[in-house]
């Protein structure tokens, strides 16, 4: 079954439902799998889908689309880096849980038309809002500064960006928008979620999932290094340690 079949399906399935109120939100995403090669030069994903009003036409519900991508979440430990007597050294540092690897945001108006902070923030409707989960206990201030540090160092690099034009919706029903993910994306599974949101509340989600997987040599030796990790670290070592004999070798030679 095709991608649109499914949608057709699951709209006419949604369709059927009685005694619901709210609407209902049909995903579907043009890739489920994103495979990484060597040369990999990143993907451009399309999400869509369709917003069912099980009360029928004629409501006049005004209907915003906040899509919300994220990577597979990891620990990071942001250093920040002072001049000191003419030298750059590492001055402070804060640790995160789990900052995602990935984090992009499209919307159909700019976030701060649809709803108020505190909505966005419980949602992560925003850059601004992504919850990185700091560990140990820092100054409530620092640990905003280092969370801004880390937002614009990832934003830099393409990992976290946010489009408050990027979603487009046709007649209140069917919706679209298409998320770049660049080459030095992460592999894992992703999650797309959908909100639909009105007069400043979010009425329905729905998630779709994504994974992004190594192919080829490249994901050969990634299955191999989680599978048998102690051989492979023992060979990693034995290799370096070749590596550097025939260096010395060959640079006494000379």
């Amino acid at each position: 079954m095709t991608s649109w079949s499914r949608l057709a399906f699951l709209l006419v399935a949604a369709a059927c439902l009685s005694g619901q109120r709210e609407p209902i939100l049909v995903p579907e995403v043009s890739q489920s799998r994103i495979e990484v090669r060597q040369g990999f030069t990143g993907a451009n994903l399309l999400l869509y889908g369709a917003i069912v009003d099980p009360r029928g036409p004629g409501t006049n519900t005004e209907y915003d689309i906040v899509v919300v991508l994220k990577g597979p979440t990891e620990p990071i430990r942001l250093r920040e880096k002072e001049r000191i007597a003419g030298i750059w050294m590492n001055a402070g540092a804060s640790d995160f849980r789990s900052a995602p690897s990935f984090f992009a945001v499209a919307s159909s108006s700019p976030i701060e038309e649809i709803v108020d902070p505190r909505t966005a923030a419980i949602y992560e409707l925003g850059t601004e809002f992504i919850q990185l989960s700091p560990s140990g206990v820092i100054d409530p201030e620092v640990q905003a500064r280092f969370a801004r540090g880390l937002v614009d160092m990832r934003q830099r690099l393409g990992l976290y960006k946010q489009d408050s034009e990027g979603v487009r919706i046709k007649e209140q029903v069917l919706y679209q928008a298409r998320i770049g993910l660049p080459s030095n994306v992460t592999t894992g599974p992703y999650t797309a979620e959908t909100f639909a949101i009105a007069d400043g509340r979010v009425l329905a989600s729905a998630t779709a999932e994504i994974e992004v997987v190594k192919v080829g040599l490249e994901g050969q030796v990634v299955a191999a290094s989680e599978r048998w990790s102690f051989f492979y670290g023992a060979l990693a070592i034995l290799l370096s340690l070749s590596m550097g004999w025939l260096a010395g070798r060959f640079f006494a030679r000379l």
